[in-house]
């Protein structure tokens, strides 16, 4: 049976992991719906062959039981799947894209197990939620591993089962992972074990010229014609789904990630509510151009909507604004998010940093959802605040100036 999505609720789950750990082919197996910009659509994706962009897509099922105990309002979940990259250039990217996440799936290849890119996702999950998923991903490729081995040994011993070797090696890749997550705060995290591409089938980007409904169409065929058993993965999601804290109330904040022409139309502005709502006829300003505009239409995953609230995803028209300006910006209810360049927050020195953080006017890359400025940080009130059981206080002057909206979890210094 179909998932009713007119009482639907929205979860955002990122998609993260090293470089060609098998992300974007998940994504693949996984997705109903493609957005504009999805399975590596970014035109240097397709020439690198690896994700350089947030891609989004989406899948629904109806909703779990302890979630609808929580919200008897809510018949479906969709889980709209942000596919970050995993190049360690374009992890100010990923730091982006976290302000929206209400969970994770963090993908290993199961034959490498974690690697530096796995590493710093998990810094960023653990800064961005309670809430994730292992994936082992490529099992299908242990059986030749174990045989390659087995090859490469003298005196080997004949007849061995391939899949009795496959299988002990996942258990000991299992045990390995499991001990290295043991110092975060997903020690007990559940771990799946799947093939998002079977034999390899799937990983390239999207491909092929024609319309963009034509490619998403196409993309969708090839999935179903490719599809993992991913059951599996698909139970756990249910079993683990978050009950988001989602208010409509207060102005409206929303991260914008891509905008684009369509003739006819204006303006498609794609993003995420990160607070407040935005209804058809409402009138939002984009405060870095200083332009106010009314809203047109909206569409969620090319279901048109009357109106979307905080944790949704969807794009929405306006007339006449020069997309290709807005590929990274912040839309909010027009005169209430202005530019600071001085700041005092609260911090917390993650896993990993090696850097001085004593010495005065610290000089520091300031990250706020998509945007990054250089900024000075000055570090005040560690001994207080640690016998607090508090982080450590910072005030932070940027030499550009930043929009501050709510509070996400979502700004980094490094």
């Amino acid at each position: 049976m179909a998932a009713d999505l007119s009482r639907a609720l929205n979860i955002n789950v990122g998609v993260m992991g090293h470089v060609d750990s098998g992300k974007t082919s998940l994504v693949r197996a996984l997705s109903q719906v493609l957005s504009t910009a999805a399975l590596d659509k970014h035109p240097q994706s397709r020439q690198r062959g690896i994700t350089m962009d947030l891609g989004f897509s989406a899948f629904a099922l109806p909703a779990p039981e302890h979630l609808k105990k929580r919200l008897p309002h809510v018949e479906a979940v969709q889980y709209t799947l942000v596919d970050c990259p995993g190049h360690a250039s374009l992890i100010r990217t990923i730091i982006g894209g976290s302000q929206i996440i209400d969970m994770v799936l963090l993908v290993i290849d199961v034959t490498k197990g974690i690697q530096t890119q796995t590493a710093e996702c998990l810094v960023i999950a653990e800064v961005t939620t309670e809430n994730l998923i292992v994936v082992l991903n490529k099992v299908d490729l242990l059986e030749s591993l174990a045989g390659s081995k087995k090859a490469s040994k003298k005196g080997a011993t004949a007849g061995a089962e391939p899949a009795a070797d496959a299988a002990a090696l996942l258990a000991k890749a299992t045990g390995r992972i499991r001990k290295a997550l043991e110092s975060t705060r997903f020690a007990d995290a559940p771990m799946v074990a799947i093939s998002a591409a079977p034999g390899g089938a799937g990983k390239s980007g999207a491909g092929g010229s024609g319309s963009k409904a034509d490619g998403a169409a196409a993309d969708l065929a090839q999935a179903a014609a490719e599809r993992a058993d991913v059951s599996a993965l698909l139970g756990e999601l249910q079993l683990r789904a978050p009950v988001p804290n989602r208010s409509p109330g207060g102005a409206l904040f929303m991260s914008v990630d891509h905008g684009f022409q369509v003739k006819g139309h204006g303006t498609v502005l794609t993003g995420t509510v990160l607070r407040g709502s935005l209804s058809v006829g409402d009138e939002v300003e984009v405060p870095e151009m200083g332009e106010r505009r009314k809203v047109k239409s909206i569409q969620m995953f090319r279901r048109d909507v009357r109106s979307i609230a905080q944790g949704d995803r969807a794009g929405f028209a306006v007339s006449s604004l020069a997309g290709g300006k807005l590929e990274r910006a912040v839309v909010c209810s027009p005169g209430t998010v202005s530019a600071v360049r001085v700041a005092v927050a609260l911090v917390r020195r993650i896993r990993y940093f090696k850097g001085d953080v004593t010495t005065a006017k610290t000089r520091v890359h300031l990250t706020v959802g998509h945007s990054t400025v250089m900024a000075q940080a000055v570090f005040f009130g560690a001994q207080e605040l640690a016998e607090a059981g508090v982080g450590l206080a910072t005030a932070v002057r940027s030499d550009e100036g930043a929009a501050a909206g709510p509070a996400t979890g979502a700004g980094a210094a490094a």
